[in-house]
């Protein structure tokens, strides 16, 4: 993580207040798939009704990378935005910083403390004051299936175990279409690496290896299991799947060319967009294995300080409009999430959605609710990072033995 100079921060506090326009926020994000955008128009909209002027800052990057080596450098520039997508521990990393603003105000007025997980509450403060305002709440462990493909194939229902799955695979392949959708980010690899570990090891396993980092689990007998699994995988996906974008290989499963999908309930976003209907033309299913358990991933703008108070009171809107019912269920129904607001009402929401939210609520009784680790939520993002790392090396070269793939991965968790 950088680390700012007394001199750069202060520098970066001045230059925000004298560069920021009265009633304008400037919101980086990457959210700029159609369902993510479509997503974000209504934000702008909802500003824009309150007499706000809205300054998209979009840098295209499905998993954030991008965007956040873009921030960096307009913070040490001395000229950051009013908002950022940033979430789980990376918003403690920049509040340490000193670059964020108190939303304590806002979330005071707005009640966020009685309207929101604890859980989730705490990861969008820093020392008790609230930094950060949550948008959604998605799913990671999904798996997207083409129910006309899975007819055409003679796959009966959607697997439940991976054994169930490989044996899906290999009818799909056989038919002469493709397995597994995948595509070619790093962060990509580990959504899907991240719900095989869930499946082969369980809640608790999953959480030790990949939350607690514990060196012991990850060298673990049920690590080498999870990987030999995570290769079988990767042997029914295609040869073009390298460099692909996660939506891309979304499209494939509408369009009939793939079987399945391993991603978050963002990808829903693009089968509304394309008019499919859960359970007719495609099905949503916890990952094999994984269907007692939840991975979350929390979407998040943290607020960083301004000194005019035109622009103070534009981005205290925000952060109220993030939270409030309008946002969270226009946002959510568009995004393929559910909304971080509890007590909302899901009528609107169709059946994927309906289920991620009675998970969710259960899971957090039952200690299956997990943070993803793919998605920023779990660990430390230099931590984060290197086991990412780690784990693409290993799903990119098919050279690499089982046994060094669980070795690296351990030594790239030892990342402080």
């Amino acid at each position: 993580m950088l680390k700012l100079t007394k001199l750069a921060t202060a520098a970066a506090l001045v230059a925000a207040g004298s560069a920021a326009m009265a009633g304008e926020v400037e919101v980086l994000h990457w959210w700029t798939s159609g369902g993510e955008a479509k997503s974000v128009g209504e934000l702008k909209r909802i500003m824009q009704g309150k007499g706000h002027t809205w300054k998209d800052f979009a840098v295209a990057g499905g998993g954030g990378d991008n965007a956040m080596t873009v921030l960096k450098s307009r913070v040490v520039a001395g000229n950051p935005p009013a908002a950022a997508q940033i979430k789980g521990p990376g918003i403690q990393e920049w509040a340490s910083e000193g670059v964020l603003a108190n939303l304590d105000a806002t979330a005071k007025t707005e009640k966020w403390d009685s309207l929101l997980p604890k859980v989730v509450a705490d990861v969008m403060k820093y020392k008790g004051n609230f930094v950060a305002a949550p948008v959604n709440v998605h799913r990671v462990n999904w798996m997207w299936a083409n129910a006309a493909v899975l007819k055409k194939t003679g796959v009966a229902g959607t697997p439940k175990t991976w054994d169930e799955f490989f044996a899906a695979a290999e009818k799909v392949k056989k038919a002469g279409l493709i397995p597994v959708a995948h595509g070619g980010q790093n962060w990509q690899d580990f959504t899907t690496f991240e719900s095989v570990v869930l499946g082969v090891g369980g809640a608790k396993f999953y959480s030790d290896a990949l939350v607690k980092l514990d060196q012991k689990t990850l060298t673990s007998a049920t690590m080498t299991k999870s990987l030999e699994t995570f290769r079988k995988v990767k042997a029914y996906t295609d040869a073009a799947a390298p460099g692909r974008d996660w939506n891309l290989a979304t499209a494939m499963v509408i369009q009939e060319k793939a079987a399945f999908q391993f991603m978050g309930d963002w990808a829903k976003g693009e089968f509304t967009a394309a008019g499919k209907v859960p359970g007719k033309d495609y099905i949503c299913a916890a990952a094999p294995g994984t269907a007692s358990a939840f991975t979350f991933n929390v979407d998040s703008f943290a607020m960083f300080k301004l000194k005019d108070a035109a622009a103070q009171k534009a981005q205290a809107d925000l952060a109220a409009a993030i939270m409030g019912t309008e946002f969270q269920e226009v946002f959510n129904l568009n995004k393929g999430s559910i909304p971080v607001r509890l007590n909302m009402d899901m009528a609107k929401f169709d059946d994927c959605a309906k289920l991620s939210s009675k998970d969710f609520v259960e899971t957090a009784k039952s200690g299956g609710l997990l943070p993803s680790i793919a998605h920023g939520m779990a660990v430390i993002p230099a931590a984060e990072g290197a086991i990412k790392d780690a784990v693409s090396q290993f799903w990119n070269n098919d050279k690499m033995s089982v046994a060094d793939g669980v070795k690296s991965i351990a030594k790239a968790a030892a990342t402080k």
